[in-house]
């Protein structure tokens, strides 16, 4: 549990921006339904009630207030026209960022551990979007909104939560990083030398075919409700670390069997693992699936410099494509699974993701391609390895734990890069505790025979 102690909303500085409206792109119009982004940052920082209330979040909040000049859209509200008009953010002065401030007794090394938990047991800690406002020709929707939570003299939680709409995991992330170190440092002078500044400019994304216009026709008639998971979620959270030599393994074994596949990169090999270690737990849990049923896994890819023209890479939004990969249920329960996994999303790479011509063909048939997936076996990423919220350091040290809690409601993995350990990477999951176990055993089995058949392989 947690004990609120305050709850403020945080305003840019004034008269930095006084009105702004911007448009959603049709890189942000898929994510109108998608629920919420929670993430939470765990600081290992011991302190007293008085210092973290006289202190931390005084300074916590000067630099938000800082931060939020720089990202005016974060204080803004989705409005959402009761008429067939496209949503737009809108920002005006007095407008705000909410902010709760909270006090845990909760086990801190219990959240922050790597083996399953309950995974309801984060909720306290995870900020909640304010309702929307019906105004006479909109509903208002706040996209974003914090909560600091402190847990005497053990550490400090920072809970995000954002609508997907406003920016992806480049944007959001671009934020958490700027306000740590703007609260680090005392203020934004090396954000603005860095030349790191954030581009709302929505003309950089060039739509000439009407994509958007196409997405919003096939949407429009749907209603936009806020949205938020009903608990108890029923599921256990655990991390899993695929360490540099474990890595290197997976990446042996794939070359000694599919001797004519370019080096596949760290990406394919551990989604291709988690993938096939996934399927192969479904049956300890009671999944009863016909040998023929496609099993599907897709990922996101940041289109920045994938466009033509390319958009710079501090634009804040949207900017992300999909790609999906299938295979069928029998390939990946047989001993070959991840083999064929690690094949397919490689050939996807090649010859779509890495071909700047390739990315966005078909761009206009996204929505229609992804909602025939609704109800199937769909797997996806959250979160990437490009984006280090470990190097997020508020003036207390790196973070001790990251934990992306959305993927609650997803069937999604969580993906980042290991705190600890060069080259490595965690994976985040949320199950079902007899998926859960049944994943960690194939997991951790797998990479011991895999060990094994590379060691036989070079002899």
């Amino acid at each position: 549990m947690a004990t609120q102690l305050e709850h403020c909303e945080i305003l840019p500085p004034p008269a930095e921006v006084t009105e702004l409206t911007v448009p959603l792109t049709f890189f942000d119009i898929p994510w109108l339904y998608f629920h919420p982004i929670q993430r939470l940052l765990f600081y290992e920082f011991p302190c007293s009630k008085p210092y973290f209330l006289e202190t931390i979040v005084p300074n916590l909040k000067k630099s938000l207030s800082l931060t939020l000049k720089h990202y005016i859209p974060l204080a803004s509200n989705l409005l959402y026209p009761s008429s067939n008009k496209k949503p737009v953010f809108h920002y005006v002065v007095g407008d705000s960022v909410s902010l709760s401030i909270a006090e845990s007794s909760h086990d801190f090394n219990n959240l922050t551990a790597n083996y399953s938990r309950d995974a309801d047991q984060f909720y306290p800690f995870v900020p909640q979007l304010p309702p929307p406002k019906e105004e006479a020709e909109y509903k208002t929707f706040p996209v974003f909104c914090l909560q600091v939570t402190l847990f005497p003299n053990r550490g400090v939680c920072i809970g995000f939560t954002n609508h997907h709409t406003i920016g992806d995991a480049s944007s959001i992330v671009g934020f958490i990083k700027a306000w740590a170190s703007i609260s680090k440092l005392g203020g934004d002078s090396q954000l603005s030398e860095a030349k790191s500044l954030p581009l709302f400019d929505r003309s950089v994304i060039k739509d000439p075919s009407g994509i958007a216009d196409i997405y919003w026709s096939q949407i429009k008639n749907f209603k936009l409700l806020s949205s938020s998971l009903h608990l108890p979620t029923n599921k256990v959270r655990a991390t899993y670390i695929l360490h540099q030599a474990d890595i290197k393994k997976l990446k042996d074994s794939v070359s000694a069997q599919k001797p004519d596949l370019v080096q596949p990169s760290s990406f394919v090999v551990t989604a291709a693992y988690v993938w096939t270690c996934l399927v192969k737990s479904g049956p300890a849990s009671g999944e009863e699936v016909d040998a023929d049923e496609p099993e599907y896994f897709s990922f996101a890819v940041d289109c920045r410099a994938r466009l033509n023209p390319p958009v710079p890479a501090n634009y804040f939004g949207n900017c992300l494509g999909a790609v999906m990969v299938k295979r069928k249920h029998q390939e990946s329960m047989e001993n070959e699974g991840f083999f064929i996994a690690a094949e397919a999303i490689a050939e996807m790479i090649r010859t779509k993701v890495n071909k700047k011509d390739e990315m966005m063909k078909g761009a206009e048939n996204w929505l229609v391609d992804f909602a025939e997936m609704v109800g199937k076996r769909v797997l996806t990423v959250a979160g990437s390895p490009k984006f280090d919220l470990y190097e997020a350091d508020y003036g207390w040290g790196r973070p001790k734990k990251l934990e992306s809690v959305s993927i609650d409601g997803d069937d999604s993995f969580s993906l980042c890069k290991s705190r600890d350990s060069e080259g490595s990477l965690e994976i985040g999951l949320s199950l079902t505790k007899n998926k859960m176990d049944a994943f960690s055993a194939i997991f951790d089995s797998g990479l011991g025979i895999l060990s094994k058949e590379v060691v036989h392989s070079t002899k």
